[in-house]
């Protein structure tokens, strides 16, 4: 079902803003709640029109002897209703906010009159599920319904929704229970689950105080959450009581997004990005209980099984047994699946038509170095990595360039942040950041034909729980200014990493603000004279947020651009991924590349692509091969 551009029923819960008769009569009122219901989050907002002489039994309307319940509405519908003009004008007051005027007609005439206004869906009150003949007035409208199920029995519901099936009308029902505030008791929430046997589209329209059991109807599947909106819950009316307010509906709103960004599609049971990063550091993987030389058949006293969880997983570790070992390991060496395949991949001479390399640590760099001749080398420092010395693990001089991808983190679990308010954290920034140019430096004695190396840096601008106000986001760029201002570059080169929106910091998920969108990256290396290392899985990560164009970040980012990380991508935080095995075009985004930055550099960045002897690395440079 479809109410004007908002598809119901395909994962995004519809609000709206039951108005009604809160406004008590006033018209200006009214506009109010709209603004604040907007404000809110809602995705529309609903009235309701009565014509009391097409509604009421005369009788009943000359006050002659019903029931006090009914002389009690009655008045209050005399004082409280707005007249058809003034509706009109809600109408054309929500067309100039872009928002949706919703509107309950409780008889024939006022579906008439709201027709006239180009109302694009009725909703129908529970006291006329029963209602055939106005349920067949509406239904030729052609227009989709919002039938509320309160005050009714199973075969109503069932009775109605065969008639407006038979009249293929597009409907939805929403459970409720219309008492104004419903007990808690009484709402029966898992109801739900068989009214959408007997109809598809489910919803709920909650009477109750607070938002907790509106929230609980989303995460049951509701596609239509429907609430009572007013300014003070003490004013006179009935349904005051069962309403909520601004910052309440507010936060219901932000919880209902919340929970469908949570829901997922219950298909299966994939790994995030954070999990499986903690998976690799907490789990557990099979290791060579002692060293064992090639050919040596496995049995359980060879195996053991220790963190990290990088290795083959211990419920292989049948599997592992009686096999014959095609290769040398050290002591507690991990098992991989090659292992169980009994085939490796293995390195060879690549060509490309831009500089090449590899990410290494100092401890692989001699592994790596002595099975590939790659342009490049890009070292990988950890924290504990600066208080190594270099000489330990380089010997003599190399040919090839070098680059450095400073740590992100520093001891005391702080993350490098060149741009933050904290002034004591920002020198603390740039006293470790100015430890790593220094170090840079002291690499060229190694790399004697690297002139100006270049230092991969995470600059900062990172938040715990949402991201900044787009007002306070250039401050955060002039302060890394004013870092850069104050660091010792000589001879030395620092580019930005282009950044996804969600890192992973201390094994959960964090939000970045600087260096995401083009047009400040464009910007602000225009304004700085910077140039960026490219991450492309990162920022295919930031287009599919932000709805940008992959292609078109990639044209625009390219001049700016001395190096690149190279890596698949797929959803909000599929990082790292092997080249081809996510949504990247790498044909077409080569071509770009090839246009726009021709001689930037390159690694394949490819997450755990060392494990195995840096098999990931291999793999990838085999697939980039002809593209670059």
């Amino acid at each position: 079902m479809k109410i004007a551009k908002c598809e119901i029923g395909t994962g995004r819960t519809y609000v709206i803003a039951e108005i009604g008769n809160n406004h008590n009569g006033s018209l200006e009122r009214a506009f109010e709640l709209i603004d604040l219901a907007l404000d809110a989050g809602a995705d529309a907002v609903k009235f309701q029109m009565r014509h009391l002489d097409q509604v009421y039994r005369q009788r009943t309307l000359r006050k002659d002897g019903e029931d006090l319940g009914t002389e009690y509405v009655l008045d209050l519908l005399r004082r409280f209703e707005l007249t058809v003009e003034e509706h009109r004008q809600l109408a054309d007051y929500c067309r100039t906010k872009a928002a949706l005027y919703l509107c309950t007609p409780w008889d024939a005439l006022s579906v008439d009159v709201l027709e006239s206004f180009g109302v694009p869906a009725y909703k129908v009150a529970s006291a006329d599920l029963t209602n055939l003949p106005l349920l067949d007035h509406l239904a030729q409208t052609g227009k989709p319904l919002i039938l509320s199920t309160g005050m009714s029995l199973l075969e109503e519901v069932k009775t109605t929704v065969a008639f407006l099936d038979h009249r293929k009308a597009q409907f939805a029902l929403l459970h409720c229970n219309s008492t104004y505030p419903a007990p808690l008791h009484d709402i029966h929430l898992k109801w739900m689950g068989p009214l959408r046997q007997i109809h598809p589209l489910v919803g709920y329209s909650g009477h109750e105080r607070g938002i907790n059991v509106s929230l609980a109807a989303v995460a049951l599947g509701a596609v239509i959450i429907e609430r009572h909106f007013t300014l003070d819950r003490s004013m006179e009316g009935p349904d005051h009581a069962a309403s909520l307010t601004h910052p309440e509906f507010k936060r219901m709103v932000d919880g209902i997004r919340e929970i469908e960004a949570a829901l997922g599609e219950g298909q299966t049971r994939g790994l995030s990005q954070g999990e499986m990063i903690n998976r690799e550091n907490l789990g557990k993987s099979l290791v060579a209980a002692t060293a064992l030389p090639k050919g040596t058949k496995l049995a359980p006293e060879h195996i053991k099984v220790r963190s990290p969880g990088q290795g083959l997983s211990p419920q292989r570790y049948e599997e592992l047994l009686g096999r014959t070992l095609q290769h040398d390991m050290g002591e507690e060496d991990f098992f991989y699946l090659s292992d169980l395949l009994e085939t490796r991949i293995y390195p060879r001479a690549y060509c490309f038509k831009r500089p090449w390399g590899v990410p290494v640590r100092y401890h692989d760099f001699a592994e790596y170095a002595s099975r590939i001749n790659p342009d490049i080398w890009e070292f990988h420092l950890s924290y504990s990595d600066m208080e190594l010395d270099p000489a330990v693990f380089l010997q003599g001089t190399y040919a090839a360039n070098f680059v450095v991808h400073a740590p992100e983190l520093f001891a005391g679990s702080r993350l490098m942040d060149l741009a933050t308010p904290n002034e004591a954290y920002r020198k603390e920034s740039l006293r470790e950041t100015q430890r790593v140019i220094d170090l840079t430096r002291s690499l060229k004695r190694f790399f004697p034909n690297t002139q100006r190396p270049l230092i991969v840096a995470n600059i900062g601008g990172f938040t715990m729980d949402e991201l900044l106000p787009a007002d306070v986001i250039p401050s955060y760029y002039e302060r890394f200014a004013r870092s850069l201002s104050e660091l010792d570059l000589e001879g030395i080169e620092l580019i930005p990493q282009t950044m996804a929106p969600f890192p992973w910091h201390f094994g959960g998920q964090r939000y970045q603000n600087l260096f995401i969108k083009i047009e400040e990256i464009v910007h602000w290396c225009a304004q700085l004279k910077l140039r960026m290392c490219y991450d492309v899985s990162h920022s295919a990560l930031t287009c599919k947020h932000l709805g940008y164009d992959l292609y078109e970040f990639s044209r625009q980012i390219a001049p700016w651009t001395a190096h690149l990380h190279l890596g698949d991508a797929k959803g909000l935080n599929g990082e790292g991924l092997q080249v081809g095995e996510g949504d990247i075009d790498f044909d077409r985004l080569s071509a770009i590349l090839s246009q726009g930055c021709p001689d930037a550099s390159f690694i394949p960045e490819i997450w755990q692509g060392h494990k195995n002897s840096g098999e990931g690395f291999w793999v990838a440079l085999e697939r980039l091969e002809g593209k670059l």
